[in-house]
């Protein structure tokens, strides 16, 4: 007789505080340089905090203080949008997760997706112990990191700082990187990231504004449908 094998306990809050940690020197120092060029762009401290407050997204929010001054209203909100739509696959893969929890618990979650989160929840989620309790402790930090972050770049005011020359923007893609690595153990995901950081690659000198990642996107969906429909026929 087989016993079967007993399931890991959820994740706390505590496990997503503690989880989250190591991504901070990271998030304080994009928040920073963040923070530095919406006041260089023209944003009073309390706009620049705001936008972080209640937009919460970095890649949007260096979009828009970029492209403020050059560009109508409606273009950045229109970029912004379009930059944000990489949020939606990331949603649909959290869903079945969450279906059970209330309206405002998937709000707050919702909002509080970014990329470095995302990676944290799902990979605790696919593990068997993934909870609400951990996302919450993961956005809390990277939440309250950030918004800081961006104020103490904001108090710096009109300091100097290229994010280039520190090689900051590279913080973050290779933290995702790092993060979503583990989890590529099923022969379809490792096609499917493959495919899609090859087609980023390959179309992002012709696509601004992100749109490569919006096409990496759709490659990456469509071809991770057709591997699945097909094998699960074929198994």
């Amino acid at each position: 007789m087989t016993s079967t094998p007993a399931r890991p306990s959820p994740s706390t809050f505590q496990d997503g505080l503690r989880a989250t940690l190591p991504l901070v020197p990271g998030v304080v120092a994009f928040g920073l340089v963040y923070g530095v060029m919406a006041r260089q762009a023209g944003l009073s401290l309390s706009a620049t905090v705001a936008m972080s407050a209640l937009v919460f997204a970095g890649a949007s929010q260096f979009t828009a203080v970029s492209m403020w001054g050059q560009a109508s209203g409606g273009l950045i909100i229109l970029t912004t949008f379009i930059i944000n739509l990489r949020h939606l696959p990331m949603g649909a893969s959290l869903a079945p997760y969450l279906r059970r929890e209330s309206r405002w618990c998937k709000a707050i979650l919702g909002f509080g997706t970014v990329d470095e989160g995302y990676a944290l929840a799902i990979s605790r989620y696919l593990a068997g112990d993934g909870s609400r309790a951990f996302f919450f402790g993961v956005s809390l930090v990277l939440y309250a990191s950030w918004v800081l972050s961006a104020g103490a770049g904001g108090m710096l005011g009109g300091q100097t700082l290229d994010p280039a020359r520190w090689g900051i923007a590279l913080v973050f893609p290779l933290t995702f990187l790092g993060l979503l690595m583990p989890l590529c153990r099923e022969r379809v995901t490792i096609i499917v990231a493959a495919a899609s950081g090859i087609v980023a690659v390959a179309t992002a000198p012709w696509l601004p504004g992100k749109g490569n990642i919006l096409v990496a996107m759709l490659v990456g969906g469509l071809l991770g449908a057709l591997l699945e429909a097909r094998w699960a026929t074929t198994e």
